[in-house]
Formats: structure tokens, sequence, C-alpha cells
């Protein structure tokens, strides 16, 4: 055969898509993998045409699974964010949606064996070295995928994943303010760096001449805010000890605005050279983090709630994501765990095919 094939599950997890693997099913080298998630995805076509990416930054990220050497964790989650256009994959960031399929797809492929009813799982993101626990429903030791629950950019409703995310607070940076300081001002604009779950920069969406209010597609098309915004994410990167961030979707950035559908903070993410349909879990982290702190670009923004565990929720461009934030006041604000629902369904699975001169396979 001029091909190597590649078992996979086809899956959505939260509101991103991607194949999944066995993470012994593909190469060892981050070179030669980075080629096959490439020739996979169709990678540097805006439609993805000579793969399965979607042609959107949510529709083309991959994640590989292995059983945890871990002492804590069942399972490791390794995470790849190709790009549409650009033959490109970025190692450093996680994605929380994609990690909602974790749990399931651990499951199908046999890393993990279900309990009674539900199942927990415990992960271990390999990129960022977070912890999660995710609860799967497994009514008599059988996986399901339909439910009652909703979640804002998926139509339909299917079973409830439950994530807690422990440990998340500066794994890429090393601190929770990697500046060291509740604001920097970058070409004239306040910003706030934060690394919780992803590091994020975030400023008021007024201080650009925006309401937050905007559409994803009225972002998209508006090339001198994001000319303005990558400018400041540059700096930033730079700031937050992060180096050249050029060719890096880290860190992400943020507009932050006042709620007007009874959120307790409106906002947009970018991921960032476009905007994001709807929320990243782990963005979503960030700037409920950001909305809790004193003294962030939020202030102003909202009512801030005086008790922990708080619910967050954040109003983005196809509605809302609750994030439970369980944290504490003293001398600042300190993050112990952040609780989010999501969902996840089965697409496909089987083998997924990649040119013999890309790959020749494990021999």
């Amino acid at each position: 055969m001029t091909q190597t094939a590649i078992p996979y599950l086809f899956m959505r997890g939260g509101t991103s898509r991607g194949p999944y693997f066995r993470r012994e099913d593909l190469p060892e080298d981050l070179e030669t993998l980075s080629q096959v998630l490439i020739a996979a995805v169709g990678s540097g076509h805006r439609l993805n045409i000579d793969g399965i990416g979607g042609g959107d930054a949510v529709t083309t990220k991959v994640a590989m699974l292995s059983k945890s050497d871990d002492d804590w964790a069942d399972v490791d989650y390794f995470f790849a964010q190709v790009s549409v256009e650009k033959q490109l994959v970025d190692y450093k960031p996680t994605c929380g949606n994609i990690l909602s399929g974790v749990g399931p797809a651990a499951i199908e492929m046999g890393i993990f064996s279900p309990s009674d009813d539900t199942t927990e799982i415990k992960i271990r993101s390999v990129n960022t070295g977070a912890k999660i626990r995710a609860n799967v429903q497994t009514p008599s030791r059988e996986l399901i995928y339909d439910g009652d629950t909703a979640i804002a950019g998926v139509p339909g409703t299917a079973a409830p994943i439950n994530l807690s995310f422990l440990d998340v607070v500066g794994k890429a940076t090393g601190a929770f303010l990697p500046t060291g300081n509740l604001r920097d001002t970058i070409d004239g604009i306040d910003v706030s760096c934060m690394d919780v779950a992803m590091p994020v920069a975030m400023a008021k969406a007024s201080d650009f001449g925006l309401t937050g209010q905007e559409t994803a597609q009225e972002l998209d098309d508006n090339r001198e805010f994001f000319a303005r915004m990558e400018a400041i994410r540059l700096q930033a990167g730079e700031l937050m000890g992060m180096g050249d961030v050029t060719e890096s979707v880290t860190p992400k950035f943020a507009i932050i605005a006042p709620a007007r559908s009874g959120g307790t903070i409106a906002t947009r993410y970018f991921m960032p050279w476009n905007t994001h349909p709807s929320m990243a879990v782990t963005g979503a982290q960030c700037i409920a983090s950001c909305a809790l702190t004193p003294g962030s670009v939020a202030d102003g923004l909202l009512e801030r709630p005086g008790t922990s565990p708080a619910n967050v929720v954040l109003e983005h461009p196809s509605g809302t994501i609750e994030v439970l934030v369980d944290f504490e006041m003293n001398e600042g604000f300190h993050l112990k765990a952040a609780g989010l629902v999501r969902t996840a369904r089965k697409l496909a699975d089987g083998n997924i095919y990649v040119p013999r001169s890309t790959w020749g396979g494990h021999t």
C-alpha cells in the first residue's frame, strides 16, 4: 500500500471536534508526528480538503491518549493544535473542550474500564501537567452519549460530563500573574495577563472601541482590530516569559465587557487569529479568574461574588458557559479548583490514512 493506516476515533468534545488516537499508534518523535497530524487533518488549505479537518481552529484539534504512569492519574492526554492554513502544529497549549471527550474515548479504546452508574477518570494533561477529574455517565457499566444536557454552541442535548480542574495555575509560565502585575499597559491598552489553565491576555472591549457584544463574524471581519490585538498579544507573550509567540497559539487573547443577558461578564475569546465561535473551557477558567480578581481589568464591569465557590457565567457569541470557581482571597485571588459541565459524542471510528512517504508506520 502507498498509505499508512492509523486507528482512530472521531469525536466531538465540547464545542470542538477532531481525531482521538492512542499515542502508541503514532510516531514517537515530534517532527514526524507533526507531519502525520498535518496530513491527517489536511493542514495547509483553508478547507482542509485533503484531510478530516473542518476548516476552523475548533475542528483541527487532536487528542492522543495513553495509560498514565503517573501515581495520581489514570489517563495521559496529549493535545495538538493543528493550524488550518499553515502547516504547523503547536504542542504548547491544551484544550478543555477536546478534553471533554477524553473520558469516553479512553473507555472506547479500552484504556480505562467503566464503573457502575458514573465513572470517574483522573486525567493528566501532558502538555501542561494539569490534573482533571472527569465524571462520565456509564449506567450498568455501559458508556452512553444520550442525555438532557445542552451546552451553548452545540445543537441538541447529550449526557453530561462533569470536569473538575485541579492544579491549573501557572502551568505554562510558572505564575498566576506571569508579568508580576495585575495590569500592564501595552500600546496604550491596559491588559491583565494571567495563567490559569491557559495563559491569556485580557483587555476591556471598550478600550478597542468595541462593545463586547459583537458576533464572531463581525470581529473576524474587523482586520484593523485583529492587527492591533496581535501586536499587543506578541508583546504580552514576551512580558509573560513565553518568548517569541509569533507562530504559537498561546497566549490567547480575550476582551471583556459588562454582561447584558443575565450573566456575570461578557467576553469574546480569540484562538488567536480568529474569533472562537463560543468559548474555550481552558480560556473560560482564566477569564473567570480575572473576573474574580480585584485590581484586574475586570474592575467596574461586574458585581463580584463575595463567597466561594462562585458560579461565574460568561456570555459568549453562542450563549453562556458556567464555571464553578472554588477560590480563596488571601492577599489576592487564589484558585483552588474550577468545575464545568460539557458533553461529547462519538462520530466515527476506524482508520485514518496518511501517505507512506510521510510515515511508514511502526516496524
